[in-house]
């Protein structure tokens, strides 16, 4: 198996962007109507942290055995990969539906746009790909794995004041300092939703990144109080973290799926296969492959293959 180059997020700014600038222009966006493209050389994006690096590592092997030759690139925050998906910069990415949905709305209807995730994963879904088709990107279709936005505090903070829920942190007035991504500040299921749903009184954003070890070793060093994490981190106990019931439910399901860029990477061919990914992929199997990487210090690729090739998606050797 060749080595496959993880590309630093800064190289973003050294591509032309007229080069390869192939969503629709903005006055045409809704009217999309050439064929998907089927580029042989593919660049997979990753968000830079565990889940989305296993996740991209997947997608790179499953292409790779379809015939595609691919590259990965770790871009940090959304607000950078998802022009560069749309320009071609980047023609792949792990998303979470309920996320992304809100994050297209808020771009083309304003931060205080009605959110359009839900629960509800087919009304998102249609949401979704309703929001993300003008811009030239095509959503397909989400797998069995979900995962969720989640704050934990540390289990002797909790016992301290009484808290099992984000409810009862709300309640107790007590300041918090948050670890989270910087994105933290503005998106509306992270520092102004703890605020408005809850009362919790967010007295800054620690950047740290989302369930980085820096993240909880502030919390856990008492720098900051709560991190933000999710679901399937399997690595709370070793930091001696506990997550709080999202009691209000703040936060969406949120189905993993794959979202390309229509003229380049839109194919039947592509479709195929990363949809083999579906048909195996469980939330349970992402945190323990988040645990190997994270709690046994594995590399990502190794631990992707590792389970591409236990589910007999590509060959052993």
């Amino acid at each position: 198996m060749r080595a496959r180059r993880t590309l630093p997020a800064i190289l973003l700014l050294a591509l032309p962007v007229t080069a390869c600038t192939t969503g629709p222009a903005l006055e045409n966006q809704g009217e999309v109507t050439a064929p998907p493209g089927d580029s042989r050389h593919l660049t997979i994006g990753s968000a830079g942290f565990t889940e989305s690096d296993l996740l991209a590592q997947m997608y790179a092997l499953l292409l790779d055995r379809a015939g595609y030759s691919t590259k990965i690139i770790s871009v940090t925050n959304r607000e950078i990969y998802e022009p560069a998906l749309e320009s071609g910069q980047i023609d792949v990415v792990p998303e979470y539906a309920a996320t992304f949905a809100d994050w297209l709305n808020a771009k083309k209807n304003g931060a205080d746009a009605a959110p359009v995730g839900s629960p509800d994963l087919a009304a998102t879904m249609k949401a979704l790909r309703a929001l993300a088709a003008p811009r030239g990107l095509t959503v397909l279709d989400p797998g069995r794995a979900v995962d969720q936005n989640a704050f934990a505090v540390t289990s002797a903070y909790a016992r301290k004041y009484h808290l099992k829920s984000l409810s009862d942190l709300g309640k107790s007035g007590l300041p918090v300092r948050l670890a989270a991504g910087d994105e933290c500040v503005q998106r509306p299921y992270c520092a102004p939703g703890l605020k408005k749903t809850y009362g919790i009184d967010i007295t800054a954003v620690d950047p740290k990144g989302v369930g980085t070890t820096p993240a909880k070793q502030a919390v856990q060093s008492g720098r900051d109080q709560m991190v933000l994490t999710t679901t399937t981190d399997a690595t709370l106990d070793q930091f001696g973290l506990v997550l709080l019931a999202d009691d209000k439910h703040l936060q969406n399901a949120d189905y993993l799926v794959p979202v390309v860029n229509r003229s380049r990477a839109g194919s039947e061919g592509v479709r195929t296969a990363l949809g083999r990914l579906n048909t195996v992929l469980t939330t349970a199997d992402l945190a323990r492959l988040n645990e190997q990487v994270d709690s046994w210090r594995r590399l990502p690729e190794d631990v992707a293959r590792g389970y591409l090739r236990s589910e007999h998606l590509i060959p052993a050797g």
